[in-house]
C-alpha cells in the first residue's frame, strides 16, 4: 500500500459527480469481464498484486473469557434472545484463538500472500477506556503475527471490525459520543506501538456504513438500537469518521516514518445501477452511492458530507467543526472495498424499504423491466451475483476520487447451511468457484481501465459466525465441522485458488 499525494481540503462540500463520470459507467460493457473469465490467470494481474484471505475477530476467535478479555457489544448482543437466527453466539465460534497455527498453515499451503484479521479492541483493552493494557491480549496478537511472517504472508490488521467494547457503549453510550473518539485514538497508538515494527498495513475501520444502519437504526447488529432511527446513524457515522481521521492522525505523526507502514479504511458498496434511462431513475442510483460511498470517503476527500445529504437530512446530519476538518487532511494511503453485489435503483418517494432508503427516495430491486434477475442469488437474499458490477464501483472510485489505490479487502459468496447434507455436498463448491472467477476477471478488467487496484482478500478463510444470521451461512474457501471439533476442511474453491496462484491456465481443479 505505497502512500498518495496530500490532497488539499475544499472548502465546500464535494461537488457533484461530474457527468464524464456517470457516462464512463455507463459505458462499461457488463459482459466484458464474463467473457475471459474462463481463461483467467494468475498472470492477468500485476507481479505485485497481492492475494489474500480474511477474517474477523468476533466470528473466528471464540475465548470469550480467556486471557483477560473483557465484553465486546457483540458478546452481549448475541446472548439475548431473538437476536440471532439460530440462537448462536461467538463465545466459541471456530476457536482460531487457539487453533491460529493451525489456520495460518492453511493459508499458506493454499499459496496466500497475506491474511487480514481484527484485532478485538476488548482483548486489548477489556473495558475499552485503556487504563489497563492486557499483555495476554497483546501476547495473542504477537504470536499471530510473528506466526503469519514466519510463513511469509504478510498481516493486514483491522482495528475496528464492530467489536466495540461493551462497557464504552455501557459508560458513555458507544459511537453516539464524542469521548469515543479519544478512547479509539488511544487504543489505536497501543496497536502501532506494539505492533506496528512488523504489521505495515493498518485499517482503521471495516464497513462504518453497516455499524450505523444496522447497529443504531435498524437495530439488527449489535448494539441493536432502533429506537431513534432517523438521528443515531448519522452520529454513530460522524463518531466512527473522526475515530478513523485521530487514529490517521496517530499513526501519521507518531509512527508512520520510523514503521513505513500505511494506514487506510474499509468502506461497502454494493453497485447502484439504475433501473432505466428514466433521468429519475438515473438521479437515484447516484443518491445511492452518495449514500454508502459519499458518506464516507467524501469528508476524507473534500471535507464535508455529499451536497444531496446536507440537503436531504438537514440538522439531523453533523457538522464538522474546524478542528476536525483538520483532523480529516491527514491523508490515508488506500481505500478497502468490500464489495459482494449489485442492486437495481429505481427512485421510489413513497418506498416502503425503511427510513434510510425513505430520505434517499429509493428502492433497491433486483428484477429487471423485462422481469429476469439481475444475477443469480445466493444463500443469502440479498446476495445476488452480478460479476460486472464490481468493475463499475472500482472505477467509480478511481474517476470520483483521484485514483486512490484500492484494495479489494472482502468479496466472496455464501451457502445455505443444511445439517441433514453431506460434508462432499459443501466441498463441492463448483457455483463459488465461478463467483470467484467470473468476479476476478472483472476486476482484472478494471486494472486495465487504469483503476489502481493492489490486491484482493477472498472472504472467508473459514465458515463462520455470521452475524445475525449465525452460523446458518458459510462463506469459507475452508469448510469447517460445526458438530465435529470444528475440524477444517479446504473446499474446492480453495483448491481452485491453489491452483490460480501458481499460474496455472487449468483452474478447473478437481477436489483431491
Amino acid at each position: 500500500m505505497p502512500s498518495w499525494p496530500t490532497y488539499e481540503l475544499l472548502p465546500t462540500a464535494a461537488p457533484d459527480l461530474p457527468p464524464s463520470v456517470l457516462v464512463h459507467m455507463a459505458g462499461l460493457n457488463e459482459c466484458a469481464c464474463e467473457a475471459t473469465a474462463g481463461e483467467l490467470s494468475r498472470s492477468d494481474f500485476p507481479a505485485n498484486f497481492v492475494f489474500g484471505v480474511a477474517t474477523s475477530a468476533y466470528q473466528v476467535e471464540g475465548a470469550r473469557n480467556e486471557d483477560g478479555k473483557g465484553d465486546s457489544i457483540w458478546d452481549i448482543f448475541s446472548q439475548k434472545n431473538g437476536n440471532i437466527k439460530d440462537g448462536s453466539n461467538g463465545n466459541i465460534a471456530v476457536d482460531h484463538y487457539h487453533r491460529y497455527k493451525e489456520d495460518v498453515e492453511l493459508i499458506s499451503k493454499l499459496g496466500f500472500q497475506a491474511y487480514r484479521f481484527s484485532i478485538s479492541w476488548s482483548r486489548i483493552f477489556p473495558d475499552g477506556f485503556g487504563d489497563k493494557v492486557n499483555d495476554k491480549g497483546i501476547a495473542y496478537y504477537n504470536s499471530l503475527i510473528d506466526f503469519l511472517l514466519a510463513k511469509g504472508i504478510q498481516p493486514y490488521v483491522t482495528l475496528y471490525h464492530w467489536d466495540l467494547p461493551y462497557k464504552l457503549h455501557e459508560s458513555v453510550g458507544g459511537w453516539l459520543s464524542e469521548k469515543v473518539v479519544e478512547h479509539f485514538a488511544m487504543y489505536a497508538e497501543i496497536c502501532f506501538a506494539r505492533f506496528g515494527d512488523r504489521v505495515k498495513h493498518w485499517i482503521t475501520m471495516n464497513e462504518p456504513l453497516q455499524t450505523a444502519i444496522n447497529g443504531y437504526g435498524i437495530g439488527i447488529f449489535a448494539p441493536g438500537r432502533k429506537e431513534n432511527n432517523y438521528d443515531e446513524p448519522y452520529i454513530a457515522a460522524h463518531y466512527q469518521i473522526l475515530a478513523h481521521a485521530a487514529a490517521v492522525d496517530v499513526y501519521n505523526k507518531k509512527f508512520k516514518a520510523t514503521q513505513g507502514g500505511e494506514i487506510g479504511l474499509v468502506v461497502d458498496c454494493e453497485w447502484a445501477e439504475a433501473f432505466s434511462d428514466e433521468v429519475h431513475d438515473k438521479d437515484a442510483a447516484q443518491r445511492r452511492l452518495d449514500f454508502q460511498l459519499g458518506w464516507f470517503l467524501d469528508p476524507i476527500y473534500f471535507g464535508d458530507y455529499p451536497a444531496v445529504m446536507r440537503k436531504r437530512l438537514g440538522d439531523k446530519l453533523p457538522k464538522f467543526s474546524e478542528t476536525h476538518k483538520e483532523l480529516l487532511q491527514n491523508p490515508i494511503d488506500f481505500v478497502g472495498l468490500n464489495h459482494y453485489t449489485s442492486k437495481l435503483i429505481v427512485h421510489a418517494p413513497d418506498t416502503t424499504q425503511g427510513p434510510f432508503y425513505k430520505i434517499q427516495e429509493i428502492e433497491r430491486r433486483v428484477k429487471r423491466q423485462a422481469g429476469d434477475l439481475i444475477g443469480e442469488r445466493a444463500a443469502s437474499d440479498w446476495l445476488y451475483v452480478v460479476p460486472w458490477g464490481i468493475r463499475k464501483v472500482l472505477n467509480y472510485i478511481a474517476e470520483k476520487y483521484r485514483n486512490p489505490p484500492i484494495y479489494v479487502t472482502e468479496n466472496g459468496m455464501d451457502d445455505e447451511e443444511d445439517e441433514t447434507a453431506s460434508i462432499d455436498h459443501f466441498l463441492n463448491d463448483q457455483r463459488r468457484i465461478q463467483y470467484f472467477k467470473d468476479y476476478l476477471a472483472a476486476v482484472a478488467q478494471a486494472i486495465r481501465d487504469g483503476v489502481d487496484i493492489r490486491g484482493y482478500f477472498a472472504w472467508s478463510l473459514l465458515d463462520n459466525f455470521e452475524w445475525a444470521q449465525g452460523y446458518t451461512k458459510r462463506f469459507g474457501l475452508v469448510y469447517v465441522d460445526y458438530k465435529n471439533g470444528l475440524t477444517r476442511h479446504p473446499k474446492s474453491s480453495a483448491h481452485w485458488f491453489s491452483q490460480f496462484l501458481k499460474d496455472k491456465k487449468d483452474n478447473d481443479l478437481s477436489q483431491n
